[in-house]
């Protein structure tokens, strides 16, 4: 497998991944130097997913269309200037734009980086690739809060976003030189209509379940933009079974390995979602940690994930992905769980270590997903799969964190009072009991489903082979 090409993918879809938690810490400094309220500010951070919902849909088509590699240099180009504009930004209306813009960009490295990665990877090295490419998705949302602290408190705020600038341009020089240049597909008319309706479906969703786990506006505005979004998502599903070429091509669930991995992931990712809100402000809150412990705390996950890296392609060999995903999924819902019983006097070493073994479970879960996802899918399909996987993934996201909000909120209203330990614990509870679900489809998943990713096939075969080599089977000399 060649190396520098899922690496190069990795540094910047990590840069991307933690770009939209790192401005967490920094909100009230920023909000402090634009003159208006911190929660009045986490519209920046809405302006962005809705850029991501509104732009990943069309991003396949335009990498048929213009090149994978084109499109990926132009989103790293793009995500450049968001991040100057972002560090420049004086007042609210600016830093939202800005931030809108970053999103266009991260819109298109992400789900055109898993595509380049599919185009350039043989089937039976893709478990190792998708490896790699999901440390930036675990590590990502565990190092900005950390990280962005960090900048915060010893430099300024506008270096969260001009520290990307070198790492960009180093990333598209890298990208420029080694990435191949992947053949074009021919492309049918972009599908307006469709456009029209994901945009809607996907940003309504997001923007409506942002609002209502961050409220910046009215609940109700919230509420009815998810609506909204749900009832676009119908229409599309209408439109898309009458179009010739739709945008996102549904009929893509019909392959059982994409639809089991699409199913299970984004259960997980409602875990997966919640986990980066809850955690810090568990330990913040309940705990009396100062955000820079409780996010040094968090980072040990990050070890957890990066360990997978070396492990996944013999273990998911050895095993196969059904007998994988179930055993991850049980035990990334099990650690999921013990975040319910932590209290002050948990010896730290304790919290680390089970913290730990959360993000090796979870980075074991998704890596195996990832690649599942991909088994049955033909080359001229792949562009379709990486946008619908992507959109799913932002959704679920944004639903883990208004999932976490939304049970706090109860919570606190049945308590009568402030937030406090037990209704954090309650929050892991019914977020863990949620992720427990994605082990669902791979239950009734066939045991050798994307044998030839994981390599099961492979080593039956050898296995089979070796033992009709036996003495008795030895012809005599």
């Amino acid at each position: 497998m060649n190396r520098i090409v899922p690496l190069i993918l990795a540094v910047a879809l990590f840069m991307e991944n933690m770009d939209s938690t790192v401005i967490a810490t920094a909100l009230p400094a920023i909000a402090h130097d634009l003159g208006v309220g911190p929660i009045t500010l986490k519209l920046a951070l809405t302006s962005y997913m809705v850029a991501l919902a509104i732009f990943i849909p069309v991003s396949g088509w335009m990498a048929d269309k213009f090149g994978a590699k084109q499109i990926f240099r132009a989103a790293m180009a793009v995500f450049i200037v968001g991040s100057v504009f972002c560090a420049m930004s004086s007042s609210l209306f600016e830093f939202v734009a800005a931030r809108f813009l970053q999103g266009m960009g991260g819109a298109m490295m992400t789900p055109v980086g898993r595509l380049v990665l599919l185009r350039t990877t043989k089937r039976e090295e893709l478990v190792s690739a998708m490896a790699l490419l999901t440390i930036p998705g675990l590590v990502g949302p565990l190092a900005g809060p950390p990280v962005g602290g960090f900048i915060t408190t010893y430099f300024t705020w506008h270096w969260i976003f001009l520290i990307n600038v070198p790492i960009s341009v180093l990333g598209l020089i890298l990208s420029t030189i080694f990435l191949p240049d992947i053949e074009r597909l021919k492309t049918a008319p972009i599908d307006w209509s469709g456009f029209a309706l994901t945009s809607l479906s996907a940003a309504g969703i997001v923007f409506g379940l942002s609002v209502i786990s961050l409220p910046a506006l009215p609940p109700v505005v919230g509420i009815g933009t998810a609506v909204l979004g749900v009832l676009c998502g119908a229409l599309y599903i209408v439109h898309a079974k009458r179009h010739p070429a739709p945008l996102l091509d549904l009929t893509l669930f019909r392959k059982p390995a994409f639809r089991a991995a699409q199913i299970g992931g984004t259960a997980f990712r409602i875990s997966a979602g919640a986990i980066p809100f809850l955690m810090p402000l568990m330990l913040q809150l309940g705990f009396g940690m100062s955000p820079f412990e409780s996010g040094m705390t968090t980072f040990v996950g990050a070890i957890g994930a990066i360990t997978t890296k070396f492990l996944a392609r013999r273990v998911f060999a050895a095993a196969g992905f059904r007998s994988v995903l179930i055993i991850a999924g049980v035990c990334g819902a099990a650690t999921t769980m013990l975040n319910a019983f932590f209290t002050p006097q948990t010896p730290h070493a304790l919290l680390m270590f089970f913290l730990l073994l959360a993000g090796f479970c979870r980075s074991f879960f998704f890596t195996g997903t990832n690649a599942l996802g991909y088994a049955d899918i033909d080359n001229n399909e792949a562009s379709q799969a990486t946008s619908i996987a992507s959109v799913l993934q932002q959704v679920s996201l944004a639903l883990g964190v208004a999932c976490a909000a939304f049970v706090l909120e109860i919570s606190t209203m049945m308590t009568g009072g402030h937030l406090d330990l037990a209704d954090f614990h309650a929050a892991f509870a019914i977020v863990a009991l949620l992720s427990l679900a994605a082990v669902v489809p791979y239950i009734f998943m066939d045991k050798n489903a994307g044998a030839d990713v994981s390599g099961h096939r492979r080593r039956l075969v050898a296995t089979v082979a070796a033992a009709e080599v036996t003495p008795e089977n030895v012809p005599a000399k």
